[in-house]
């Protein structure tokens, strides 16, 4: 897999291992079954679960795996979480494995036509919009385009921007520039937005 940076013009090679995506991001009804609370701006079940730092998504990972009588794939200690990476409990996709799954075999920008696939600030009226309501990509994957960015665990750029993490996807708020298989957006680990969820990723090992 090879992955590309707009802003840096660097490109770099990255070897996947088996691992599974789910199907679509974690709903706030998902999100309080498992943690008890909704974090979210806007209200609704089948929403995308919003506005909760990475180290929540983190934590909703370990809480899953536990759930299901797997291996957390996280140490958490503070504000900072180790990956354990022989586990095989509920994670945040890496980057080069978010961009795998969401071009789905395809190599073009997109897995289809933005209107079908994705809200965006084109069609949404400016609002989030419960999951699968577009149509999936070739693998069964919904909203990987559009409605809300997606955490993933790498850093963006430690060098220059320090602990921010890489976010994927583009949102419903986001012109179509935004809304393809390669953008790399970044914002600081606490931040949180209304245009921001997660989806979990598992290693098959």
């Amino acid at each position: 897999m090879t992955l590309s940076d707009r802003r840096t013009q660097r490109t770099w090679a990255v070897d996947l291992a088996p691992y599974e995506l789910a199907a679509a991001p974690v709903t706030q009804a998902q999100y309080e079954q498992v943690l008890g609370e909704r974090p979210s701006t806007a209200v609704g079940g089948q929403l995308p679960v919003e506005s909760m730092p990475w180290l929540a998504a983190v934590r909703f990972c370990n809480a899953l795996s536990q759930r299901e009588g797997r291996t957390p794939a996280y140490r958490v200690e503070g504000e900072t979480a180790e990956w354990e990476q022989a586990a095989d409990g509920y994670r945040l996709p890496t980057e080069a494995e978010w961009e795998h799954a969401c071009r789905a075999g395809t190599t073009a920008a997109r897995y289809g036509e933005l209107d079908e696939i994705a809200w965006y600030r084109g069609n949404s009226d400016e609002r989030i919009h419960e999951v699968r309501g577009k149509l999936p990509n070739a693998w069964g994957l919904h909203d990987m385009l559009g409605n809300v960015w997606e955490w993933c665990w790498d850093f963006y750029d430690p060098e220059v921007y320090g602990t921010y993490r890489v976010l994927r996807g583009g949102g419903w708020f986001d012109e179509p520039w935004s809304c393809r298989a390669s953008v790399r957006r970044r914002t600081h680990p606490t931040s949180r937005l209304d245009d921001l969820g997660f989806r979990p990723a598992r290693s098959l090992i």
